[in-house]
């Protein structure tokens, strides 16, 4: 697909994970990469990890380092935020979480979020319906109807080896796509 003179759209990756090199960065990188297979995207990827020690204290927006203002302060514009954990314990990371509780209430409303999350095994699957979906519910957010998640079975180190896993990215960018070329379009002032 073609994607000359088409302005790209600005899709934000969260990394929740502990660490730099993990399967949840691959997976949200994965996922970008078979976006951009479809659209002209700009992808800006916030690694909370690297941001730990400039939010993890705060308790409010002013209190967070610069990066991790700015890393907050990407959400808003962006027309796709890809939202990925791992799992701990049946839900989402604490440093996840809390990297969300300093948005403001409205910086999501009726933005597309995509539910990404990795896991030990197949038992954690439930955690993008039980933890993700209802804390973005809370932002209002138009999460997809499609979420990911990827047990440590299905990779070979960070690789995702399982077919099953392509196939529904796929699925989930199939959902993606027409919502933001519509959102494109509105925000271009075209129909």
């Amino acid at each position: 697909m073609s994607t000359a003179g088409i302005s790209a759209l600005r899709v934000v990756t969260v990394n929740g994970s502990y660490s730099t090199s993990s399967k949840t960065g691959a997976l949200l990188e994965l996922v970008t990469d078979t976006l951009a297979d479809r659209l002209a995207i700009e992808v800006t990827r916030i690694e909370l990890a690297d941001l730990r020690d400039e939010f993890a204290t705060a308790l409010a927006p002013e209190d967070t380092g610069p990066r991790a203002r700015a890393a907050l302060d990407a959400l808003a514009p962006a027309d796709l935020v890809i939202a990925g954990t791992p799992v701990f314990k049946g839900s989402y990371s604490g440093l996840f979480k809390h990297f969300f509780d300093l948005l403001d209430v409205y910086d999501l409303a009726t933005k597309p979020v995509l539910l990404v999350a990795t896991g030990g095994s197949e038992r954690h699957a439930l955690v993008i319906e039980h933890a993700l979906r209802p804390l973005f519910g809370f932002f209002q957010a138009q999460t997809a109807p499609v979420g990911i998640y990827v047990a440590a079975g299905d990779f070979d180190g960070t690789l995702v080896l399982n077919p099953e896993v392509h196939a529904r990215i796929e699925i989930a960018v199939d959902d993606l796509v027409p919502v933001l070329e519509l959102r494109r379009h509105h925000a271009l002032g075209t129909t």
